[in-house]
């Protein structure tokens, strides 16, 4: 039975990465948001367990599927995974559940670890995303929309969520 501890760990995660979703920049033509939702997402991902980490994702899209606008710049509604976002959203959990298992078995967690894991997680989801966007605009604007003009801000994301969860990791072990 999960504690309120739990619960709010999962709240506030699913409130942190709605937040994040706010914060977006969308690219023409393929109309494809870029957000801070994988900062928050990979985050949030390698602070918590792997449950608790694939309850917050589940969560959070149910709330989108069921037209709370949590997705990027307000979006909601099942027609939000059909559309060019439906692979993110479907990498998202599937990102964040790589990054939360892995990590959380590690037993050392060194910077270049978090910075790989982050690459992972942000792989997984671009790939996701991608495969969408090739059913969508054809493999070559999927490429270049999907892909390329995402990885100068994915790898921005990558190294602050790495070095967030680094000195989060360091702030703790002091404080224990």
């Amino acid at each position: 039975m999960p504690t309120y501890q739990t619960s709010g760990k999962i709240l506030l995660a699913v409130a942190i990465l709605s937040i994040s979703a706010q914060l977006t920049y969308t690219l023409p033509l393929a109309q494809i948001p870029v957000t801070g939702q994988t900062l928050a997402l990979l985050v949030c991902a390698a602070l918590l367990p792997l449950r608790q980490t694939v309850a917050f994702v589940l969560l959070y899209l149910l709330l989108g599927a069921a037209g709370l606008p949590v997705f990027a710049d307000g979006a909601s509604g099942i027609e939000v995974f059909t559309g060019s976002s439906g692979g993110y959203l479907l990498g998202f959990l599937l990102g964040a559940a790589a990054v939360s298992h892995l990590h959380n078995r590690a037993a050392e967690r060194y910077f270049l670890h978090l910075l790989a894991l982050m690459t992972l997680g942000t792989a997984i989801i671009l790939l996701c995303g991608g495969l969408r966007l090739v059913t969508l605009f054809g493999l070559e604007s999927a490429t270049e929309y999907g892909f390329v003009n995402l990885w100068k801000g994915a790898a921005v994301k990558i190294f602050l969520s790495a070095g967030m969860v680094w000195v989060v990791r360091r702030v703790r072990k002091k404080a224990d």
